[in-house]
């Protein structure tokens, strides 16, 4: 909700019926059974986790965008032997988030993805989701950089393969999760880029000071 709580509050105080009440009650008591419920079940899918498996549900929460729930999801559905992939693009063409390659005179005619695991495919894009909100990391360049010119859902599903690819590493090679940065695309080509601004600025008139010798 965009509202704020204090906005909330605000908005609630007026004149509310007595079936208003209970209706109101009713629900509230309602999302506490779910919420008890989604407890209980997280608490049997934690005892029924092998000890490595927990292990490797708790690494993989140090990748931005995802929690104990999807990390838990992603485990049972990849395991933790990643032997069975030799790549990562093996990896992500069985979960469906491998674009798929239909190029001709250097014009992409398709960026659709094949299908493919659709629990670990839907559970990676939630936590894309989450990873883009993070702005000083690379996932939230990445999805600004490509939903510029490709859009947005294109933009998650990227980010949710690059999620994938960091997971298999993390646990095919044991490596810690490391962030590239937000400004992980900017170290690229700098000179050229400066170059492209400095020829849109002179198009606009301005032209660079001299500076003496």
């Amino acid at each position: 909700m965009k509202a704020t709580k204090e906005q909330i509050i605000d908005d609630l105080n007026g004149v509310i019926s007595d079936l208003q009440k209970r209706m109101m009650r009713v629900l509230l008591n309602h999302v506490d059974e779910l919420n008890a419920h989604i407890k209980g079940l997280d608490n049997d899918i934690d005892n029924f986790m092998k000890p490595d498996e927990k292990k490797s549900a708790e690494v993989i929460q140090d990748i931005p965008g995802i929690g104990n729930t999807s990390a838990q999801a992603i485990i049972s559905v990849i395991g933790t032997d990643m032997s069975r992939f030799p790549t990562d693009s093996h990896i992500s063409s069985w979960a469906g988030l491998c674009p798929g390659n239909n190029e001709s005179a250097h014009k992409r005619k398709s960026g659709k993805t094949r299908k493919g695991n659709a629990l670990l495919r839907d559970t990676l894009v939630v936590c894309a989701h989450a990873a883009v909100q993070n702005k000083s990391s690379y996932f939230s360049a990445q999805f600004a950089r490509i939903s510029a010119h490709r859009g947005k859902k294109r933009a998650y599903v990227a980010v949710a393969h690059s999620l994938l690819v960091a997971i298999y590493h993390i646990l095919k090679d044991g490596v810690v999760f490391k962030d590239l940065g937000a400004d992980y695309y900017n170290q690229f080509n700098k000179e050229r880029k400066i170059n492209v601004y400095l020829k849109k600025l002179k198009a606009l008139g301005w032209e660079a000071p001299v500076v003496a010798a």
